[in-house]
């Protein structure tokens, strides 16, 4: 979950690449639920629909939910 101008998503989604993952967005300001759910959060992200990481981001978190490489294919 993300939002324009919040550099906070900009460092995960630049961090979550690094990484080899490259992450379905979803603008939480297009979606009135999302909006709901997530509008103070952001960044957010999700795995398999489960929260596993919010705000500032951590490499080290992001490392353990989602493995050190990118997704077998």
């Amino acid at each position: 979950m993300t939002r324009r101008g919040c550099h906070l998503c900009d460092e995960a989604l630049s961090m979550l690449r690094s990484m080899g993952h490259e992450p379905e967005l979803a603008d939480v300001d297009t979606d009135d639920r999302l909006h709901d759910l997530y509008d103070w959060r952001v960044p957010v992200v999700l795995v398999d629909g489960r929260v596993v990481a919010e705000g500032k981001i951590m490499r080290d978190l992001l490392e353990k939910a989602l493995g050190k490489g990118p997704p077998a294919a």
